[in-house]
């Protein structure tokens, strides 16, 4: 069994400061993205690269209710 990894900080600082750089929600935090963009992202794939891992972990995030994570880190920024 492998042991559970802990999620990056450096990540999801860069999720509640780093905007959307294009599409219908350019400028929009990702921690602020509505839930069906980036289940959208989930179906179409994400983007490659740095801002798909943040997407993706956003999207994970979400789905699994762990939104206080993000709320906290916003507060504290």
């Amino acid at each position: 069994m492998e042991p559970i990894q802990s999620p990056d900080p450096e990540v999801l600082l860069q999720i509640v400061q780093m905007v959307m750089p294009f599409g219908k929600y350019k400028g929009t935090l990702l921690c602020d993205l509505p839930v069906s963009y980036l289940e959208w992202f989930q179906r179409t794939g994400f983007p490659k690269g740095k801002l798909g891992i943040l997407l993706q972990t956003t999207y994970e995030i979400r789905l699994n209710g762990l939104e206080f994570i993000l709320t906290q880190l916003k507060q504290m920024k």
